[in-house]
């Protein structure tokens, strides 16, 4: 990932709900941060898992035991061998995590639809988000007394309705399901491109100067608290500034170079994660994986912590 700053999905707007049916909004990550081109593994293995499975997944196979593990596994590489052949391609591995990338969001989607479609009627107007997310804070100002808090919502109510009217393609203020996906997950559609760029760079540029110097990318990172010298990454990091982000060498990242850094139009992460997969684990290097290989290298793939066994094992597990 870019940085590793630039990790993760973008996060949902999640209600708390209240006694009396009101919605009071909860702090999230408000800026649309997809993967960039860096693979960023900290800790273990994680990225691979979730690329591979998909976050959901990965957090049920965190609770077997190895050889539950590794049976699931098993099952899974079969319906990832498309040609039934015995082997998986990098293209077979590539088809696979985007279609996991892609269940994932639609999923995301699903399960947060009928908190928002308020009258039922299979759309989601920016009206009943606005009260769903915010309505509370909007009924309720005292509640928020705290300057952080305030500040904070007061910041995301305009932002949201911003993102959500590049969103709404016909302009009725009234999303579809394709509509709404957009709005909640961006970075995966193309006339979003330029709210992702935007809201990256409201974030990040602490000294609105509509650029991003060196020093406010790596403060969106790392937090030199104790002041004192920085860790080898962070000035790995500084050099990647200069050396890649900083494209025309002025000292500093403009909308185009930010866009370059976490939207970068030739990378392609379903692929970069499935050469990575093979190259780590074919073990006779003909370029393709045999059962065998990933089974040995399961930890790569799905990994497991075999903790908290109990009720988590007790739930239907349905194969991907």
């Amino acid at each position: 990932m870019a940085g590793g700053a630039a990790g993760g999905c973008v996060a949902l707007a999640l209600l708390l709900l209240l006694p009396g049916g009101l919605g009071k909004p909860t702090a999230r990550q408000e800026r649309a941060r997809p993967g960039g081109a860096q693979h960023d593994d900290r800790p273990g293995f994680q990225y691979d898992h979730e690329a591979f499975l998909g976050k959901e997944e990965a957090r049920s196979f965190d609770q077997l035991s190895p050889e539950e593990s590794r049976e699931r596994l098993g099952k899974i590489v079969d319906r990832i061998d498309d040609n039934k052949d015995g082997y998986l391609t990098t293209e077979e591995l590539k088809n696979w995590i985007k279609r996991v990338q892609k269940r994932y969001i639609y999923e995301n989607v699903a399960k947060v639809w009928k908190d928002y479609d308020l009258n039922k009627d299979n759309k989601i107007a920016w009206e009943e988000y606005k009260q769903a997310t915010y309505g509370y804070y909007l009924e309720n100002p005292e509640e928020f007394q705290d300057a952080t808090d305030q500040h904070s919502f007061k910041k995301m109510l305009p932002r949201d309705e911003r993102r959500f009217k590049t969103a709404d393609l016909d302009g009725d203020l009234a999303a579809t399901r394709e509509e709404f996906t957009a709005f909640l997950h961006p970075e995966e559609f193309e006339h979003m491109k330029n709210i992702v760029v935007l809201e990256t760079l409201e974030d990040i540029d602490k000294n609105e100067d509509g650029f991003v110097d060196q020093d406010e990318y790596i403060a969106d990172m790392f937090a030199n608290e104790e002041g004192g010298p920085e860790p080898d990454w962070v000035i790995t990091e500084r050099e990647q500034f200069s050396d890649f982000r900083d494209l025309n060498k002025d000292g500093k990242m403009d909308k185009e170079e930010i866009q370059h850094w976490i939207l970068p139009q030739d990378y392609d992460h379903a692929l970069a994660e499935a050469r990575h997969l093979v190259y780590e684990s074919d073990v006779d290097k003909d370029q393709k994986l045999t059962k065998e290989e990933v089974l040995d290298n399961w930890n790569m793939f799905v990994g497991s912590q075999a903790t908290n066994y109990g009720e988590d094992l007790t739930r239907n597990h349905d194969e991907l």
